[in-house]
């Protein structure tokens, strides 16, 4: 049975590359009613299976929940009530501005490719973007990263996107969709628009993707500062990746997000370690020390394991920069003062940055932050997957 899921998700993976992407889109937003102006292009509107009409310029179509079903209209036009609406373009890359209307508006959004709208719960709309791999990375690359950054950094970000596209085509599967444009899958707010660059980097590295032992798809972590050294993966989340090992590094040190500081009231960090983990202040040693930690490289627990006090809980309990810190008493304050920003484990992005600028090329770079990996075509990973199946089944 394990052998046929794997078998059965591989050849999934491989059709979704050849497609579309089906990316959630406005999902930070609750929506029902929803306009798709016309931005480049000719789009054909299908409600269900049927032509209904057509957007081109100048021409503003009106998306809105009507009990289970969804309901299009062009001006005056009233296009009728269907359970899916179907937008799909005329010519290659044709793109939309996207707006929510109701409850709220909110600022437009520009994607290219084709949409579908369908009822989500019991009054709002879900929209999703199928889209085309190299024009999603391109708006995901500068929605994560911006401007302003060096080719070579780029395609380093085009890799690990493509890559964890690719390891999570099932994540929002019950929702309709594969990925969403939220930061927990990636940040997907545009279609690019300001970074010619990106677009190169993407066509440069096209198909390349970042494998770990055994051809599995790499874990394409990655955060803003290490601080100077990044984390071990079992440090963040209980479990060993081998390819994520820490690393000394050098490269984000005098980045604006290398260190940080914070003052926490001296008794809600006694009241929490207490009471959370039963710290033991009455006891003559190790009483007095729970306010001072010193941590000159990177641990998984607050003074002692044998404490059970995890670092990683004290970051999401205090809203910290990272684990990386130490601390000591000012006052009623407990004073932090930190490495880093983010979990820490994988890539460094502002120390990548700093490689690139410095002429390494992508494959130094993603080398240098995971251990052990592969970067390769991804028509020859299926290939070889495939065939690793196959022997494994006896075909």
């Amino acid at each position: 049975m394990k052998r046929l899921i794997l078998i059965l998700t591989l050849l999934f993976t491989v059709y979704s590359y050849g497609q579309e992407l089906e990316i959630g889109v406005m999902r930070a937003y609750s929506s029902s009613k929803v306009q798709f102006t016309h931005l480049s292009g000719n789009y054909t509107i299908y409600g269900d299976s049927l032509e209904i009409g057509s957007i081109s310029e100048s021409q503003n179509l009106i998306v809105r929940r009507s009990g289970e079903r969804v309901k299009a209209s062009i001006g005056s036009k009233d296009l009728g009530s269907f359970d899916v609406i179907h937008l799909k373009e005329v010519n290659p890359s044709s793109s939309l501005k996207i707006q929510t209307l109701s409850p709220s508006v909110h600022k437009l959004r520009k994607y290219k490719n084709n949409f579908k709208i369908f009822p989500e719960d019991n009054s709002y709309l879900t929209v999703v973007n199928m889209v085309e791999m190299d024009n999603y990375l391109s708006g995901v690359i500068e929605s994560e990263g911006g401007g302003g950054k060096d080719l070579e950094y780029y395609k380093v970000q085009a890799i690990l996107s493509r890559t964890y596209a690719l390891d999570h085509l099932y994540k929002h599967h019950k929702e309709g969709f594969s990925l969403c444009d939220r930061v927990h899958c990636q940040a997907y707010h545009n279609m690019l628009r300001f970074t010619p660059t990106i677009g190169e980097a993407v066509t440069d590295t096209k198909n390349m993707i970042m494998v770990g032992p055994n051809l599995k798809l790499a874990k394409a972590f990655f955060f803003a500062n290490c601080g100077g050294q990044t984390s071990e993966s079992d440090f963040v989340w209980n479990k060993a990746i081998s390819y994520c090992k820490s690393v000394q590094d050098t490269f984000c040190v005098h980045s604006r997000q290398a260190t940080w500081t914070k003052k926490i009231k001296a008794g809600s960090w006694r009241n929490y370690l207490v009471n959370h983990f039963g710290y033991p202040v009455h006891d003559s040693l190790i009483g007095p020390m729970i306010y001072h930690f010193k941590q000159e490289s990177r641990h998984a627990f607050y003074l002692s394991p044998q404490l059970g006090i995890p670092l990683r809980d004290l970051r999401s309990k205090f809203k910290l920069k990272s684990t990386w810190f130490s601390t000591h008493l000012e006052g009623e304050y407990v004073v932090l003062e930190g490495h880093g920003f983010g979990h820490g484990v994988g890539l460094c992005q502002e120390g990548a940055m700093r490689m690139a600028r410095l002429g390494y090329n992508y494959d130094q770079i993603l080398n240098f932050y995971f251990t052990g990996i592969d970067i390769m075509n991804y028509h020859d990973w299926t290939f070889l997957m495939q065939d690793s199946e196959q022997l494994s089944v006896g075909l």
